[in-house]
């Protein structure tokens, strides 16, 4: 079996896991959180734009038209977002899983403190917003094959996903800033897709980014264990 499918098998059955679906909780509640007062100030931003441009909308036409947006927002960037947040709780995602898994190596991970993590979150939209709109003039010129922009985003999402959930978990037990992962390119870039294709399934979009932090962590341990005690 593929590494990566076995690692999103191991990830999935970690939703039975209290303290990852603890984590589960807290990041979908922050994530939709964010979304909520982003359409908030959607809603104020309408309705002002509306008014200086002298045209008259009711409350509830502003209120439908701030919907419509929000649902393609979050249909667009609930991972950038969820993801954000989820880098905050990574440490008690690996923790979960190396309790459970890899009880020998638990205590070796090291926590991140608060600004590398900030960082980590930053660097993480960045590229996510920065490697999107690279894609975009692609995916508009295969806009005429209907299914042409969706592989391109579904690859670029893929790549940047696979760096992102195996890092969780890397970051936390690299020996020093110069070793390299010892997650091949091709497994994490499988791993991203499988994850990528989760976040397009409406309400297993939700599971998706914790499931992929899970088997992300999965995927580090099995490759370092095959690799032996200095990897």
């Amino acid at each position: 079996m593929s590494l990566a499918f076995q690692s999103l098998l191991l990830g999935v059955g970690q939703l039975r896991d209290p303290a990852v679906l603890r984590v589960l909780g807290k990041s979908l509640a922050i994530s939709l959180a964010v979304f909520a007062l982003l359409g908030v100030l959607l809603f104020g931003g309408l309705s002002a734009a509306l008014a200086s441009a002298g045209l008259q909308s009711g409350a509830a036409e502003t209120w439908l038209v701030t919907v419509i947006l929000m649902i393609l927002a979050m249909w667009f960037l609930f991972r950038v977002v969820a993801l954000a947040v989820l880098q905050f709780f990574a440490d008690e995602i690996v923790q979960a899983v190396e309790r459970k898994h890899y009880p020998g190596i638990a205590q070796q991970a090291r926590k991140l403190p608060f600004q590398e993590d900030l960082a980590n979150s930053v660097k993480s939209v960045g590229r996510a917003v920065l490697f999107n709109l690279l894609a975009l003039p692609v995916a508009l010129l295969l806009l005429f094959t209907a299914i042409g922009p969706a592989v391109v985003f579904l690859l670029v999402n893929a790549v940047l996903l696979g760096r992102e959930l195996t890092d969780m978990a890397w970051l936390r037990h690299r020996p020093d800033h110069t070793a390299t992962i010892p997650v091949g390119t091709g497994q994490r870039l499988i791993l991203g897709g499988l994850v990528a294709g989760l976040m397009l399934i409406p309400f297993v979009n939700l599971l998706a980014p914790v499931i992929g932090a899970a088997a992300g962590t999965h995927m580090v341990h099995i490759r370092r264990e095959m690799a032996g005690p200095n990897a």
